[in-house]
């Protein structure tokens, strides 16, 4: 650690060189800059800077390891384990660098390192494009691309990570690099799934698909009938084509546009069908859902910056999750599933949520660190709730779903989707034979784990 003078020089050098600002803890504004989603996150860095561009990124990263501290990296702040703080550390704040540049003719997208899902959608939706994105407007691009990418065009188009095209890095040494099939290809493998280990991503290079039609059925059942409404949901995926994902979940019914005034606040067992189609197909497919009873329905075209803000949770609130990935789910999964929703801690905006996978994603490439893309069905318990006091009741929700399903586990993980478990829930969100290799690449571009506030690969 470094010498409170050659701290306040470097710090004073730092707001001199940046573009950007630099904040301290005596400085106005520094407890809203280190606010992140998790409002059970309560961290202080030593600095954080708000970088706004590049070469402020790379002066951020010398500056840490002049001064020897470690650096955490802030793009939408979304992470459930906090990985955008960390105590004492330099944090490198890219929220001024929100850029998204479209190419429709190389139907690809160029999207800097603070950009959000809702900016990465609303910049490709204009020319009919689109690729695999979170289920949260407010999720970091960055963050959810490097840890893997699952959303609700993942069976048409493969997780994010598939869809990668290139990264531009700047590494521990405050080296900028740019990795590709091409160059530096080992650390753009690490890059599909190893997260923020080995640097700081300014900003990534996605493909794009055409995407001119997007329709939802969702309907809106009482928890009773979760059963029927999951093992419909079950056939329509097993046999539907790959345009075809979404979800059913457990909630309580919240103040949107969807739900109609006397079902707010009520306990519900929700079913979503996404389709990357027109609507009359989507209805053929989406008829065993309708036929069965059911309190509300909304059948149609939606634009998909819509859908993809419908389980949008306001900022602050306290949050924990998990999730288990399912080889199966066969009708014992399914009771276990409805009856642990119908304890879904209320009145919060908790969500108790089946994911299906397979299309895209399972025939995607199996060389990359993302494990969990061969389990068909998943588990993810999203706990959220705003009192400190049912801290205990809500995280004993998560944790006992997790265990009741684990029957049917694989062991796989996403890791994007759980908080700070351990390290052998890490090396089984990258994979027991992928983990080695990581730890290599770590080594060469981060050998003193400058970056580890984050689902930590430490170097061999």
């Amino acid at each position: 650690m470094a010498s409170r003078s050659k701290a306040r020089t470097a710090l004073a050098a730092l707001r001199d060189d940046l573009v950007g600002d630099v904040l301290a803890p005596e400085d106005p504004g520094y407890d809203g800059a280190r606010a992140v989603f998790n409002g059970m996150i309560d961290r202080r860095p030593a600095v954080i800077a708000r970088c706004a561009g590049a070469a402020d990124v790379v002066r951020s990263v010398w500056c840490a390891r002049e001064l020897d501290l470690p650096v955490a990296v802030r793009g939408g702040g979304h992470s459930v384990a906090g990985s955008a703080l960390g105590d004492g550390a330099l944090v490198v704040d890219l929220r001024r660098m929100r850029g998204v540049t479209v190419d429709p003719a190389a139907e690809a997208v160029r999207v800097e390192g603070g950009a959000t899902m809702s900016e990465l959608d609303r910049a490709t939706q204009p020319y009919g494009l689109a690729t695999t994105g979170g289920r949260a407007s407010t999720t970091g691009v960055g963050g959810f691309v490097l840890g893997g990418g699952t959303g609700w065009l993942d069976r048409a188009f493969g997780l994010a990570v598939d869809n990668l095209v290139a990264v531009e890095l700047v590494t521990a040494d405050a080296e900028r690099v740019h990795a590709s099939a091409d160059e530096n290809p080992e650390l753009f493998w690490a890059l599909h799934g190893g997260g923020g280990n080995f640097g700081v991503a300014t900003a990534l290079t996605l493909e794009l698909h055409e995407f001119p039609l997007f329709c939802v059925a969702l309907t809106l059942c009482l928890p009773e009938s979760g059963p029927a409404v999951v093992r419909a949901f079950r056939e329509i995926l097993r046999t539907g084509p790959d345009a075809v994902g979404g979800a059913v979940l457990y909630a309580t019914g919240p103040p949107a546009d969807f739900v109609p005034p006397p079902l707010v606040g009520r306990p519900l067992c929700l079913a979503l069908l996404t389709y990357a189609g027109g609507e009359e197909e989507l209805r053929e497919l989406a008829e065993p859902l309708l036929a069965l009873p059911h309190e509300a329905q909304v059948v149609g075209a939606r634009p998909y910056t819509e859908v993809q803000r419908m389980l949008d949770a306001p900022a602050g609130l306290r949050n924990h999750w998990s999730a288990e990935y399912l080889g199966d789910l066969p009708d014992d999964a399914v009771d276990v599933f409805c009856d642990l929703g119908q304890g879904v801690p209320t009145p919060t905006p908790t969500q108790h949520v089946l994911l299906p996978q397979g299309g895209a994603v399972a025939r995607g490439p199996h060389a990359y660190p993302v494990p969990y893309r061969d389990a068909p069905w998943a588990v993810h318990p999203f706990g959220v709730w705003a009192d400190a006091a049912d801290d205990e009741r809500c995280v004993g929700w998560v944790r006992e779903v997790c265990a009741a399903v684990r029957p049917w586990s694989t062991g796989d993980v996403y890791l994007n989707f759980i908080g700070d478990e351990g390290p052998e829930r890490v090396r089984a969100g990258l994979g027991e034979g992928n983990t080695l290799r990581l730890e290599k690449v770590k080594r060469r571009y981060d050998p003193d784990n400058v970056f580890r506030f984050n689902h930590n690969i430490r170097p061999v």
